[in-house]
């Protein structure tokens, strides 16, 4: 199997969608933890970017879209067009992470 194509566009330049085989999603929950919490605490003091979050969001976001890609397999799908991510607060210091899109067969 090749590599399956991957866009947020709705379309892959110089193919066309012959079926449209279904959304696919992938999603991860994460939660904050103290040690965290502490560190972010002191960088708000003194402002910049608060890495161990950056890493926990750039984690999460890979996780939710690999979760998409491995669904997109499963179906056999030679693409995934419209890719979106969305993150929304499960419970107070936990939020998720979901990629979505639509899987399709291209020629």
């Amino acid at each position: 199997m090749s590599e399956i194509i991957i866009t947020t566009g709705n379309e892959v330049p110089k193919k066309n969608v012959v079926e449209v085989l279904g959304v696919v999603r992938g999603s991860t929950v994460r939660a904050r933890n103290i040690g965290r919490d502490i560190g972010a605490g002191f960088k708000n003091l003194i402002g910049g970017e608060i890495k161990t979050y950056t890493d926990m969001t750039a984690n999460a976001r890979d996780e939710a879209f690999n979760r998409m890609v491995n669904q997109a397999i499963d179906l056999n799908a030679d693409a995934i067009i419209g890719v979106r991510f969305m993150t929304s607060m499960v419970m107070q210091g936990a939020s998720e992470m979901l990629a979505y899109g639509t899987a399709v067969k291209i020629k």
